[in-house]
């Protein structure tokens, strides 16, 4: 797996294909930071999954099934560690001066479950997503957003840090969508990985852990075997995001699909879930249409694996680091 995918071609679709979505990001290309916000202004059944050990969240009780509140309003994915939970003070007032949210009775809650990621590395760690930045991405959302790579929470994102920071990749956000007739699933991930990223229908790495003569990838999960792993916790990590549906859902189906969008992510990370990822994936349903939930689930896998491999191939080289696009190993 020492070679080098090259393809740039992104898989088509994106999160707002699935419709009552909305997609906004702040981005801060001189600190290397941001996020992102997705809006449902009519609330949707919400659903969360959290599944790697060094996670950063907010709002993911009351995603399970049997909680009193079955819908959220928005969810935010950022970086900035967990100095970026703040950015979801920005949603929650946007929401709130538009009349949206939770009625508990003489005033409205927005509903606003969030994750980070790790992107102190490669930027200013002392510049963070802050309220004010959640604020913008709430501005700019839009219904037919489609942005990818060095954007919103992938802006810092990188991948590929068993051997550190200076032997990584650059990670992004990705949008993909599958269609079966009227049924659509879409998902929008940022890509932060400790692991590599991995096309599954080729075998390759298409990004991660570059060797140290530079000529090739290490190929972190075979690396582990051959070596003692030291110091990696100076390298956090995490991947992040978002998968839709405009089927009809409950809670507990909606979580399910969360539970599956973990699938995709481990087909195209590996490893994935790790003792340094704090991998996160939200469920969220429009309920329109009828589908049977076996094949939501597929199609919630397939959507996740196409989206983070779309955020590494649509990335560009930043802060001293190589693309998917970019680099050519042994040149």
């Amino acid at each position: 797996m020492s070679e080098a995918n090259h393809s740039t071609e992104l898989a088509p679709g994106a999160l707002t294909d699935v419709p009552g979505l909305e997609v906004g990001h702040a981005t801060n290309l001189i600190t290397w930071t941001g996020c992102t916000v997705v809006l449902a202004r009519e609330g949707a059944i919400a659903g969360g999954v959290v599944r790697g050990l060094a996670p950063g969240t907010r709002e993911t009780d009351l995603l399970r099934p049997a909680t009193l509140v079955e819908k959220a309003h928005g969810i935010l994915l950022t970086g900035g560690s967990a100095f970026g939970l703040a950015a979801a003070d920005g949603v929650m007032r946007y929401l709130e001066e538009h009349g949206i949210g939770y009625d508990a009775g003489g005033v409205r809650v927005p509903i606003v479950p969030g994750a980070v990621l790790f992107d102190l590395g490669i930027g200013d760690s002392a510049v963070r997503p802050d309220a004010t930045m959640g604020y913008a991405a709430c501005q700019a959302a839009n219904s037919k957003d489609q942005s990818q790579g060095n954007v919103g929470a992938g802006t810092g994102a990188t991948v590929g840090k068993l051997m550190g920071i200076g032997k990584a990749m650059k990670g992004g956000l990705g949008q993909a969508s599958v269609r079966a007739g009227h049924l659509i699933v879409a998902a929008l991930m940022a890509v932060n990985a400790f692991g590599d990223v991995i096309d599954p229908a080729s075998g390759q790495i298409i990004a991660g852990a570059r060797n140290l003569a530079g000529d090739g990838f290490l190929d972190t999960a075979q690396a582990m075997r051959h070596m003692i792993v030291r110091n990696v916790m100076a390298f956090k990590n995490t991947v992040i995001g978002v998968v839709a549906t405009n089927a009809q859902l409950d809670v507990a189906q909606t979580n399910e699909l969360a539970w599956a969008a973990h699938d995709g992510l481990a087909r195209a990370v590996r490893p994935s879930h790790s003792l340094y990822d704090g991998d996160a994936i939200f469920g969220l349903s429009t309920g329109k249409v009828r589908a049977h939930q076996a094949l939501v689930s597929d199609m919630a896998a397939e959507a996740t694996t196409l989206a983070i491999l779309n955020a590494v191939r649509a990335a560009e080289k930043a802060s001293g680091l190589p693309s998917a696009r970019s680099w050519q190993p042994g040149r």
